[in-house]
């Protein structure tokens, strides 16, 4: 079945909402401001600059990778950048531990930045940070640039979360191998799909690693393993319990917004409303760009200010609904949307207009893993939600896949590769030193592992946490449940090490 064109729909619903009574301007507002792929996780946008500072000391380094670590063919290799510190490290022949964060998809220094809690640890427990960037991403790009790497889905076949595990493993075990440290134990962090990989890695290579920080990882997000409009839900749900006008307002903006769009000069007047530096060319665009700074400010609803994603302010859906419910009488309700939408946006007040698409081709790496095997199945509720309803449509994701890559996607083979189904008995059996930890704030957390598994594989949720609040850098402001919670995570990775020694001192003494 042909996905209809937005402008089709917008017509069939222009003539809907003139023949109905609307009781709720939601009643009409569905499919077509409702992409078929899952949110983003949080990554830096492009056109934003990093700290010219560096917060953290490392050596950047370049080790040469196999572009296929599953077949014997003569594929060319590829530079994989990692930032390595040894400041603190007790060497070898202590059995200095390795703690290794697993690379998001996207520049490794930014992570490194915003991983402070890896940094801090590294002293207490004489340990070498190791920061690998993820294939593809970064610098770290195959085929000598990003635009023959991405040219197709021939070139960018080698990017998956398989291939980028074995890059994290051939890299540990040749530096190991190097610094005549194989009996060094090697600790995995990560956060978010970071935190997915830190996991999976633990499962897939126990031999490399004694134990994994998976923070924020939502490795449940897949096929019919939670329900469909989980996130959608807790995004909602965030908003609300700071003001249910405010998610009221949210809920009618969409109609509103799809009502003045299809006005005679209504993209212009959008424009205005919305201050932005080019000419809106369709509704859904502007509705993406909400959709998203929406889902980030869910996020990352941190307790104190933050530049994770954008300069905000705690609790920064706090402030943005403050600035929703707080317009001045006779200012419309997308005039209201705009004044708390720009608390995200721009907080600082030192941008002129707005940009709505930082990838304007769409063809970054995640949108590639989206499309190939991170297929993360969505929707949007009717009622717990201020989102317009949508129903997942896979015929049409598909088809979106399909336009954009030539691929077809594969929603069951990540839980082929790693599981996920029945994920309690399985880990129970099979796992070991795992902590799962979620911020019930962060939309991602219905994705992941929220109860304790056994001793060993642990679930720590915070009721105020968002996303992995845990691995950032500590601050002044740091509340108290979440010095707890890293005083907790300190304590099961002292166990991890403290058992690993015993072990090898037992070996030794054989």
């Amino acid at each position: 079945m042909a996905k209809p064109t937005l402008h089709c729909l917008l017509i069939t619903i222009f003539f809907v909402i003139t023949v109905i009574s609307i009781s709720s301007p939601f009643s009409f507002a569905s499919q077509p401001f409702k992409s078929s792929r899952a949110p983003r996780f949080p990554k830096k946008f492009s056109h934003q600059t990093r700290s010219l500072q560096q917060q953290y000391r490392y050596d950047t380094r370049y080790f040469s990778q196999r572009l296929d670590h599953f077949s014997f063919a003569d594929h060319p290799s590829f530079s994989q950048r990692y930032l390595i510190n040894t400041e603190h490290w007790v060497g070898p022949n202590r059995f200095g531990p390795i703690f290794l964060y697993c690379g998001n998809e996207g520049d490794i220094e930014w992570f490194a930045d915003n991983s402070g809690f890896v940094w801090e640890l590294a002293p207490r427990f004489g340990a070498m940070v190791l920061f690998p960037e993820h294939r593809y991403y970064g610098e770290s790009v195959p085929y000598g640039s990003q635009e023959e790497a991405y040219k197709n889905a021939t070139t960018l076949s080698y990017l998956t979360a398989e291939q980028a595990l074995a890059d994290f493993a051939v890299l540990i075990t040749d530096l190991k191998r190097n610094l005549s440290a194989e009996a060094c134990p090697v600790v995995l962090f990560g956060g978010s799909y970071g935190g997915m990989l830190a996991a999976w890695m633990r499962l897939k290579y126990p031999h490399i690693a004694i134990g994994a920080l998976a923070s924020s990882a939502p490795i449940l997000q897949f096929e019919d393993i939670v329900p469909k409009e989980t996130f959608y839900n807790i995004v909602s749900n965030d908003f609300k319990r700071e003001s249910t006008s405010c998610f009221i307002a949210i809920k009618e903006s969409w109609g509103e917004l799809l009502s003045v769009g299809l006005k005679e000069n209504g993209l212009i007047e959008l424009t205005k409303t919305f201050r932005l530096c080019r000419d809106l060319k369709k509704t859904e665009d502007l509705a993406d760009w909400l959709d998203s700074a929406y889902s980030y400010l869910a996020m990352v609803d941190y307790p104190y200010p933050s530049e994770f994603m954008m300069p905000l302010p705690g609790y920064p859906i706090r402030e943005v609904c403050k600035k929703v419910d707080s317009g001045p009488e006779g200012i419309s309700i997308l005039e209201r949307i705009f004044q708390g939408i720009s608390v995200y946006y721009n907080y600082t007040g030192k941008v002129d207009c707005f940009e709505l698409d930082d990838d304007p081709h769409g063809l970054d790496g995640w949108n590639w893993q989206a499309c190939t095997e991170m297929v993360m199945p969505m929707s949007s509720d009717r009622d717990a939600s201020m989102y317009p309803p949508y129903d997942y449509n896979y015929s049409s994701f598909e088809e979106e896949c399909w336009r954009d890559f030539k691929v077809i996607p594969r929603p069951q083979w990540i839980t082929t590769q790693f599981g996920g189904h029945d994920i309690k008995s399985v880990l129970k059996l099979f796992g070991s030193n795992i902590i799962f930890s979620n911020g019930l704030l962060d939309p991602w957390s219905g994705g992941s592992v929220l109860q304790n598994v056994s001793e060993t594989i642990v679930a720590l949720v915070t009721e105020e946490g968002a996303h992995h609040i845990d691995l950032r850098p500590s601050t002044s402001e740091d509340p108290d449940w979440l010095k707890e919670q890293r005083a907790t995570e300190i304590k099961l990775i002292e166990g991890w090490l403290s058992s690993y020694y015993q072990e090898k001192k037992a070996t030794f003494n054989m």
